[in-house]
């Protein structure tokens, strides 16, 4: 048996990248959200050599014009881990009973902080590999860079619910993003950036999974899956089609579509319950707790000792929603968990 999660969302309340923006560019937070659903957009449509999570590549040029750089995003991401409830004694009690990996899109910097502060082997991790620093960008295109900044800026942020069918703000919008990354950016020193760095997100997870069974000699029908948007989906449907366990923890719509249970929690001993379950009795063992998720499954001995009197004395009155998603409770549970989301995790909850 083997456990993989994601880490923003299921073990951080972070967005680094995000936050980073947030930190280092003008508007950051608005310019973020504009490139997040540029890249949602360029995910979900399809576009060749492109996929989720590549956001973590467009910024980067935008992040060295305004003056950052490698000690910068160290220092940041130090000081800015945010872990959710119970993720170090999660990660402490399932590492002790199976391999455990954590495949992440954030930037290194920030997942080998995370891994420091829960005492997580680094070795046991796949995350996006950046070196802002051995980039030279000339000054004539800093101060480009700072035109698309503003010009970026300037539009409405993207609204769509189905990427064949954009209101006209939004495909103005979409189309001259297309000119700035694809057709100006490229062509400049600093469009190397966009170019060479590979984000962990969409086909990059699954690659990383098999590289992680690869290690441990396992099988992906013995992987649980633990994930949260859009980056994980391609993961969660690899797992699921392999006869793996899927779990969206606190997830949005693109991840409960491929999830087989929902979790929706505050606290990660949900996890550590689902994982203990996993290791027990298989798919078949999880699918049997959920099934009668409630206090008297709780007590009736279905759960670890240890992790029943911490579920209990969290949540005496009240236990997190756990179900097996089906095509009838999927819709609720999207809205369910996507409020939710946004109540733990702020802004970056709303992202893809």
């Amino acid at each position: 048996m083997q456990f993989i999660t994601d880490c923003e969302g299921p073990i951080s309340k972070n967005d680094n990248a995000l936050e980073l923006a947030t930190n280092f560019l003008p508007e950051g937070e608005k310019f973020f959200t504009q490139l997040s659903r540029y890249d949602d957009f360029l995910a979900l449509k399809g576009r060749k050599g492109y996929k989720a999570g590549d956001t973590l590549r467009l910024i980067l040029p935008f992040l060295k014009a305004y003056g950052t750089t490698d000690k910068k995003i160290i220092e940041y991401s130090r000081r800015n881990i945010l872990l959710m409830p119970g993720a170090r004694d999660t990660l402490h009690f399932v590492r002790k009973r199976m391999p455990s990996f954590i495949v992440s899109t954030s930037y290194k910097p920030y997942i080998l902080a995370l891994c420091k502060a829960i005492d997580f082997p680094s070795e046991n991790v796949y995350c996006t590999e950046v070196n802002i620093d051995k980039y030279n960008i000339p000054p004539v295109e800093v101060k480009k860079l700072k035109e698309f900044t503003r010009e970026i800026l300037s539009h409405p942020l993207i609204e769509f619910l189905e990427v064949d069918n954009l209101n006209p703000q939004t495909k103005e919008t979409i189309d001259r993003l297309e000119e700035i990354f694809w057709k100006e950016l490229v062509s400049m020193e600093s469009g190397k950036m966009v170019e060479e760095v590979n984000p962990i997100g969409g086909r990059e997870k699954v690659n990383a999974i098999r590289d992680s069974l690869k290690k441990c000699n396992e099988s992906p029908s013995n992987v649980m899956y633990v994930g949260d948007s859009i980056t994980d989906v391609e993961a969660l449907s690899f797992v699921r089609e392999s006869g793996g366990l899927t779990v969206s923890f606190n997830g949005n719509r693109y991840a409960l579509e491929k999830a087989e249970i929902a979790c929706i929690s505050e606290n990660t001993v949900t996890i550590s319950i689902l994982a203990d379950a996993f290791l027990q009795g298989g798919k078949g063992g999880v699918v049997k707790l959920v099934e009668n998720w409630g206090y008297d499954a709780i007590r009736s001995g279905l759960v670890n000792k240890r992790l029943r009197e911490r579920i209990l004395s969290l949540y005496p009155e009240e236990l997190p929603l756990i179900e097996v998603v089906s095509k009838n409770n999927r819709d609720r549970l999207i809205s369910q968990s996507e409020r939710f989301r946004k109540s733990v995790r702020g802004e970056a909850g709303s992202l893809g």
